[in-house]
């Protein structure tokens, strides 16, 4: 496919290819420095909710519950972007990070290497 026939318009929330349970990956991105701070799910009202309110809302699998990232911790995301990958099955919301984003305390998720 040439890069003239790809479709770049917008895709809205019933565009997007949720799994099984509803749910569609999201990747925090530090909209500044790029880097990869951390990954959580999200359903239709959490994309919703980000959308409205202009702060991360997530998908907590572990209580089944709607999760503001910053609610008890402070630590809050404000997003910048969001973009929608090729399949419309993942999302990288490009984000303004206060504090941690871990819950570690670490600034990102990522902050462990994988060995051989």
């Amino acid at each position: 496919m040439s890069a003239e026939a790809v479709d770049r318009s917008p895709v809205d929330l019933d565009g997007l290819t949720y799994d099984e349970r509803g749910l569609v990956p999201v990747i925090a991105q530090d909209a500044e420095t790029h880097e990869v701070l951390m990954m959580a799910w999200a359903n239709r009202e959490a994309l919703e909710r980000t959308l409205a309110e202009g702060r991360m809302v997530y998908w907590s699998r572990s209580r089944r519950a709607l999760w503001r990232k910053g609610d008890t911790s402070g630590h809050l995301q404000h997003w910048d972007e969001l973009h929608v990958d090729c399949d419309a099955d993942v999302i990288v919301a490009k984000i303004h990070q206060q504090g941690a984003a871990c819950h570690t305390g670490e600034r990102s998720c990522f902050f462990r290497t994988l060995e051989a």
